[in-house]
């Protein structure tokens, strides 16, 4: 399976939130930083769905640390409202590249976009993997499978 035949699979999942007043900052809207936050929340519910979340990446001996973030924001969150923010994997062969995109739950607007890009790294030594490790892949596979 390569990058074409993923984005054809489209491997996705989805967080829902309730904004709380916490998340806030002193203009009553989303501070900027907790989008980080609900990417990652996202992004967690993308790799379980393939069995590949941060335990089995420390497991099979890779760290997958995130060398690259863009976020794009469209309209500010309030306090209150649902959100669903979908993570969707796009990229796998040499870097692991996921799209997230925050929108209301209930009628679809979008909020703010971006992406991630990690990179396996080897847990004893910190050496950065050109390509990425067959484990990654095999766990593609296996979920596309099911």
């Amino acid at each position: 399976m390569d990058n074409s035949q993923l984005k054809r699979m489209a491997i996705a999942a989805e967080y829902f939130v309730e904004v709380p007043f916490f998340d806030l900052d002193p203009m009553h809207i989303v501070w900027h930083g907790n989008y980080v936050k609900y990417f990652e929340e996202a992004r967690c519910q993308l790799l379980r769905k393939i069995d590949y979340d941060y335990p089995q990446m420390k497991q099979s001996g890779y760290y997958w640390p995130i060398i690259d973030m863009r976020l794009k924001y469209v309209k500010p969150a309030r306090y209150g409202e649902k959100l669903i923010c979908v993570a969707t994997l796009t990229e796998f062969e040499n870097r692991l590249k996921i799209d997230y995109q925050i929108q209301q739950a209930n009628n679809g607007e979008k909020l703010c976009k971006g992406y991630t890009v990690q990179v396996a790294v080897t847990t004893d030594d910190f050496e950065m993997q050109l390509v990425s490790p067959t484990v990654l892949k095999q766990k593609i596979e296996n979920y596309c499978q099911q």
